[in-house]
């Protein structure tokens, strides 16, 4: 069901903000991830600062975790051994505010006008209220957030509260230990909700407090994480004096005071965290990081005006699209901006769901996005991983291959994945860091990072694939007993995906000139990418989704809507044994791998495959999109991308209350550039192939490429290029070289004919098939 889109009354459109114009309390947990904010490094939900008026309020720093001996019920040698899940963090953003006697809620209070917004141009959230009290007078509350950028530890709130006439006020500031507090664990039915630990996790090391400052630690009972945190109160008002009372146990300011129409009463809370392990300089080091709170919101704006100047993408006439496409740009920034060298939890640090864990998603899905708009922290993401190459090496071993073996879900590096069958058999996570490297290197021409972390990243994942696999009787080389994207089918040989990327790491690592690389170990890399098994139905003629798919009894796509996502409503067994794709497999291989095969090849694998694909998976819509403008079906394309555009922005899976998917945010840039205006890469130099879809007026954007900054402004029947920053820079554009300088090139583009769907040898037409189901 659609939130944000549905009432445009309540959620105003407008192209620069989130906007609530009126209180309901329907889909609150929702709105608090919407109205999140971050810095990739700390986050903190959009709750009301009233405690009965937030429904999953807290806040988070990336990698703060705690970790736990996962207990199999029946235990095999090399399972997961750790569980790992992000800790909420002492939340700040808690106020009691009680006038005459009345304590003032949105669930129970008279209110007679409501507004909050989040603004996307800087970073900063507000929420103003005016109350009709029961004492006759009223009162306006006005809440005001924003997340250092250059302090990345630092938070600052402000309270203002004004009366049209004399009311006593109480006012009472409080930091809450939530984590600790008993909450309902939603993962026990079901697994992509957030789960809670039970019990006590983070146990107090110091509380101290005086004169309206906190200093306070905790340290985490079993990875012994530790947590420091400052908290500044400064008040401002015209009438004095007024009371301050510091209640040190329950961390906890109040101020009880006179506010009137010639004073209204401020409370600036400027708040630090800082992690690491010893509790001593983790307080001086929070203490030391305090800011005042303006100037924390002048960071935020100064990051905000800077990132925008360079990332904005512009969608022109389509104000409806261009406000939730923004909204997604928001997002990727407050969840990578300030992560430095740490990987990019699935959700980003806007909530606990999937655990705070770091899967494939940030190289396949967020890193295209971070290397064309902050190489820097692209280079810093793939640095976090190549810090876990100690673990992935031990893992490798343990799992009988050579090389390195990346977790497939982890914080700390280990593999917290219990379900090995859809967690460690996905290899292919060694192929998305090899990728992601080898596009970063590609893109920013980082030579001392290719000779360095990049040489290591590649050399590593190329032995494991060498190794997992082997040369059959055929001659060619297979890899067996993988779990490829779709996670529908499970445990299988020869996943096309698989072996696409497994191919292209071990060309890229042949390629490299490195003294670690004898002369016998290249000819094995290139002879295994050579023979590279890959599936292929002759009667069909479509490449396999793996050895079997083909076999597999079709699904009964009679089955009612209500039985979507398929996980929550059948054993996996029952799912594993028919075609049924919960995301995007081989088309995504085509994509990825865009030079290594036809455009007859893709069109034929989308038509068979984007009608079986039912959508469950929040990463497909974006990559169906993205193939479907490039094999010519416009219409499916843009269905497809507004699926994932709205995914978040109208829960439309039913668990946005668990934090943004980053992922899908990074998907949808990925839609815009490489689907919309065709961007491929990492050949000898960028190709675009635009496909703009009917009705849109135009698209512009920047890429930071190569040590330039390439602006691409696309219309209806061409596509215009100029460098803004750098050397001039060629560029392919439909086959044709243009050398781009200051000055802008036009390049007229001809309409992009439709293809006839493919009829395949059972008579039905792939265009069909209930393609609704797509947009569940």
């Amino acid at each position: 069901m659609a939130l944000i889109t549905s009432d445009r009354t309540r959620f105003p459109n407008d192209p620069w903000r989130l906007v609530e114009s009126t209180y309901a309390p329907e889909g609150a947990g929702t709105l608090e991830t919407l109205f999140s904010l971050g810095n990739g490094h700390l986050g903190i939900r959009g709750a009301h600062w009233g405690a009965a008026d937030a429904e999953l309020p807290g806040s988070f720093i990336n990698g703060f975790h705690e970790t736990w001996d996962i207990k199999h019920a029946e235990n095999a040698y090399g399972f997961a051994r750790t569980g790992q899940r992000i800790l909420y963090v002492p939340d700040a953003n808690n106020f009691a505010v009680m006038i005459d006697g009345e304590t003032l809620s949105l669930a129970e209070s008279t209110v007679l006008d409501y507004r909050r917004t989040l603004d996307f141009a800087t970073g900063v959230y507000e929420c103003r209220i005016t109350w009709q009290c029961r004492s006759g007078a009223i009162v306006t509350t006005t809440e005001r957030r924003a997340v250092g950028y250059e302090t990345r530890g630092a938070l600052g709130i402000s309270l203002e509260v004004t009366a049209d006439q004399d009311v006593s006020a109480d006012v009472t500031s409080t930091v809450i230990n939530r984590q600790d507090q008993p909450v309902e664990d939603h993962s026990e039915h079901d697994p992509r909700r957030a789960g809670r630990h039970a019990g006590r996790v983070l146990l107090p090391r110091r509380l101290d407090g005086a004169d309206g400052s906190l200093r306070l630690s905790w340290e985490a009972a079993e990875s012994q994480q530790r947590l420091g945190m400052a908290v500044d109160h400064s008040t401002a008002t015209a009438v004095l004096p007024f009371d301050t009372v510091v209640e040190q146990d329950e961390s906890t300011v109040r101020y009880v005071l006179v506010v009137g129409p010639e004073a209204p009463f401020v409370l600036s809370k400027s708040v630090s965290y800082a992690v690491g392990q010893t509790i001593e300089d983790l307080v001086e080091a929070a203490e030391a990081s305090l800011k005042p709170v303006p100037e924390i919101f002048a960071e935020s704006v100064a990051h905000f005006r800077d990132y925008w100047a360079t990332s904005d993408i512009v969608l022109a006439g389509q104000s409806e699209l261009q406000q939730a496409v923004r909204w997604n740009l928001f997002q990727l920034v407050q969840a990578t901006g300030r992560a430095d060298v740490a990987g990019i939890p699935a959700k980003g640090v806007s909530g606990a769901g999937y655990d705070g864990h770091y899967f494939w998603d940030q190289e396949i899905y967020l890193l295209p996005y971070l290397t064309y708009t902050n190489p820097d922290n692209a280079r810093q993401v793939l640095e976090s991983r190549h810090r876990m190459l100690p673990e992935a090496q031990i893992r490798a071993k343990e799992l009988n291959v050579d090389g390195a073996l990346f977790p497939w879900r982890t914080i700390n590096g280990l593999e917290a994945s219990a379900y090995y069958a859809a967690g460690t058999a996905q290899f292919h996570i060694a192929s998305a860091v090899a990728f992601a490297t080898n596009r970063y290197i590609w893109a920013s021409g980082d030579a001392l990072f290719q000779d360095s972390q990049g040489a290591d990243l590649l050399i590593e994942t190329a032995r494991m694939w060498v190794s997992l696999g082997f040369f059959g009787k055929d001659g060619l080389f297979h890899i067996h007993g993988v779990t490829g994207p779709d996670e529908y089918t499970a445990v299988v040989n020869d996943n096309l995906y698989t072996n696409v990327m497994a191919r292209f790491n071990l060309r890229t690592a042949a390629a490299l000139v490195h003294p670690g690389i004898d002369e016998a170990e290249r000819e094995l890399w290139e002879q295994a990418a050579t023979r590279m098994h890959l599936p292929y139905d002759e009667d069909f003629r479509v490449h396999s989704q793996d050895n079997d798919f083909m076999s597999l009894e079709p699904w009964d796509w009679t089955t009612p809507r209500s039985k979507y996502p398929l996980l929550l409503n059948y054993h996996p067994l029952v799912i594993y044994r028919h075609q049924v794709l919960k995301q995007a497999d081989t088309v995504l291989a085509m994509f990825l791998q865009w030079q290594d095969f036809t455009a007859e090849e893709k069109r034929r694998a989308f038509d068979f495959y984007d009608p079986i694909t039912t959508g469950d998976s929040t990463l497909s819509a974006c990559v169906q999109g993205i193939m479907a403008a490039e094999v010519g079906y416009g219409d499916a394309a843009l269905r497809h991308f507004a699926h994932g555009l709205f995914i978040d922005f109208d829960d439309t899976h039913g668990n946005t209350i668990d934090g943004v998917h980053i992922a899908s945010t990074g998907g949808v840039w990925s839609s815009l550039i490489s689907g919309f205006a065709g961007l491929r890469d990492q050949g000898r130099v960028p190709f675009f192939d635009p496909r703009l879809p009917a009705g849109w007026e135009g698209l512009s954007f920047h890429l930071k490429i190569q040590g330039r900054l390439l602006h691409v402004d696309l219309v209806q029947g061409s596509i215009r290029l100029s460098v803004r920053e750098g050397a001039p820079l060629e560029v392919d554009v439909r086959g044709e070289l243009f050398t781009i300088g200051s000055d802008p090139v036009a390049v007229a583009l001809a309409p992009v004919p439709v293809p006839e769907p493919t009829v395949f040898p059972s008579g039905l037409p792939a265009t069909a098939l209930p393609q609704g189901l797509n947009s569940l």
